[in-house]
């Protein structure tokens, strides 16, 4: 039914091109050999120039680094051209990228390296001790060399600091390598060899992204050159972009909101990334100015706060012409902001990092606001009781279950969690997200609830069992469990309910469990808020009833009528 809202001109089937990623660049190469590919810190990377330094690093990962077809290798760096470089050259090797959130501490780094097998790892240098701390050593499995890039390399000589603000980790100067798993990425750039071609298939393996779960334990998920493509291609069609596009890139690289839309899906079309290296509002206003950038895509969060700047409304802005999102609802009252002040019209889409993003969206001409949109081409999405599978009438709530050409091949050795992730019917194969989601009369879809514990800060997922398996090292812990708080900014924040043993009631305070986490797992893991109590509510089986502490944490935050962070 909801064909009927079909967005003009496009097709309902997805035809996905028969290459590889990597070919695109290769095309735009031959076709914009000087148009800007990256403009980043006030400079500017063609695509020849693109295409050179991708087949200058290629050469010295396989011949140099030894990295062969199949292998996989860790990509760990904030936003810089050297991170779209790294991409590429991994993927042109025939191996596949494991993108790390550069938040990670070194256990949770061990963890990706482990799982993932990687020997070779792709790192800023403000993140080398990190790195260095899951290098091989004695006989342990770990990483055998590290190519180190500076940020600082890729902004222009003589730069104009009044001209561009940048944090200053972006614009420190490359430090001497010391370790002799080291060598400097500017090395590789400048090393006197020629890429050996490599035959890469469209079903290879291309991006390995780690998202936990349920179970606390991350799980890679398998995104072959096709699956990507699917998710970029179906999102280009959607919403009509073309080579000329402009696209903001400021959304981190390594998650699959900023890799698809930053850096994949502007390098398909041979189009131009305005790359930001971290969020700054006022800046982002100058540079949409300045480059007359017509495409962003970023989380609700990130819009509200942009178009609160006063500057926003004293810049000329006209050249923005999609801002699209997902991973939360824009609040009715910014969206009617956003068209009556700025004539923009916010495209709320949804997908996971095991769609590769791009899986529902809203029609431009015909959306619906906090709303998860229709299935995109060749995407077919169901509602199910999520006990028999079963599919519901429409209006009833249940699981959202779907499948498509974007869908992961499955989760990286791990046959348990695709046996929970899977299912057939009618001869086709569909993916439990996990969110339970009902169909209006139109066929378009709405978020009702999670089937799964999950709580969404600033856009990434935090599985609460991850949190609390953390916490159950600290000495001093007994019992823990973690909720979600309501949060204006960040959407949710993370609050930790401990109980402690009985010799350090009184020796060790929230404070100090909030300090030991944050040394233990990503900023946006550790609890924001700690409450030590007596005892955790229990069932009759003796597990920790979650659920009740949540909903008690949601009716005070509802009676005090603020945010549950401080």
């Amino acid at each position: 039914m909801h064909h009927r809202f079909w967005p003009s001109g496009v097709p309902h089937a997805l035809r996905v091109p028969q290459v590889p990623l990597g070919h695109f660049v290769e095309v735009a190469a031959q076709r914009y050999p000087d148009k800007a590919a990256i403009i980043y810190g006030g400079a500017s990377l063609s695509y020849t120039q693109l295409q050179q330094q991708v087949d200058a690093v290629s050469a010295y990962l396989q011949q140099r680094l030894g990295v062969q077809h199949g292998d996989r290798v860790l990509l760990i760096s904030q936003n810089c051209p050297q991170f779209v470089v790294a991409f590429l050259a991994i993927l042109q090797v025939g191996a596949a990228a494991v993108p790390v959130n550069p938040m990670s501490t070194a256990p949770e780094l061990r963890y990706f390296i482990e799982d993932s097998g990687a020997s070779v790892a792709i790192v800023a240098q403000e993140l080398l001790d990190t790195a260095l701390a899951c290098t091989a050593q004695d006989g342990t499995p770990g990483l055998q060399a590290l190519l180190v890039h500076a940020y600082s390399d890729a902004l222009p000589a003589g730069r104009d600091a009044a001209a561009d603000v940048l944090p200053d980790v972006v614009t420190a100067s490359r430090l001497p390598l010391t370790h002799p798993a080291c060598q400097a990425f500017q090395q590789a750039l400048d090393a006197p060899l020629t890429f050996q071609p490599v035959a890469v298939s469209p079903d290879d393996l291309c991006v390995l992204p780690y998202t936990s779960g349920t179970t606390g334990h991350p799980k890679g998920c398998m995104h072959t050159h096709r699956t990507v493509l699917a998710s970029n291609i179906g999102s280009q069609q959607w919403r009509s972009l073309h080579a000329e596009s402009v696209f903001l890139c400021v959304a981190p690289l390594f998650h699959m909101l900023g890799m698809q839309n930053g850096m994949n899906m502007p390098l398909t079309l041979g189009a131009t990334i305005v790359m930001m290296p971290r969020w700054n509002p006022a800046v982002a206003i100058q540079l949409i100015e300045r480059h007359r950038v017509s495409v962003w895509t970023a989380p609700p969060a990130m819009v509200i706060d942009f178009f609160a700047q006063p500057q926003a409304l004293q810049h000329d802005l006209s050249s923005l012409s999609l801002l699209s999102g997902g991973g939360a609802a824009m609040p009715e009252a910014v969206a009617t902001m956003l068209a009556e002040r700025f004539g923009l019209y916010y495209n709320e889409a949804y997908g996971l990092t095991e769609t590769a993003a791009f899986l529902h969206a809203n029609p431009l001409t015909r959306g619906k606001r906090q709303c998860l949109g229709i299935p995109t081409q060749s995407v077919e999405s169901r509602i199910v009781d999520p006990v028999t599978m079963a599919e519901l009438p429409q209006g009833e709530v249940g699981e959202l279950v779907t499948g498509g050409e974007q869908v992961m091949r499955g989760y990286w050795r791990n046959e348990a969690a695709n046996r929970d992730a899977f299912f057939e019917r009618d001869g086709k194969r569909f993916f439990r997200t996990g969110d339970l989601a009902s169909v209006d009369e139109d066929g378009y879809f709405f978020l009702r609830d999670r089937l799964k514990r999950m709580i969404a800060v600033s856009g990434y997922k935090v599985w609460p069992a991850e949190v609390e398996s953390a916490l159950y090292e600290h000495p001093a812990i007994h019992e823990a469990c973690i909720i979600g708080l309501e949060d204006a900014q960040k959407g949710e924040q993370v609050k930790a309910l401990v109980v402690l043993k009985p010799a350090s009631v009184g020796a060790v305070s929230p404070q100090d469990i909030i300090d030991w986490s944050r040394q233990r797992m990503a900023v946006y893991k550790a609890p924001r808020v700690v409450e030590i109590v007596d005892k955790l509510p229990k069932s009759a089986t003796g597990k920790i009833m979650w659920r009740e502490l949540q909903e008690a944490e949601r009716r005070a935050h509802t009676h005090n009528g603020v945010a549950g962070s401080p």
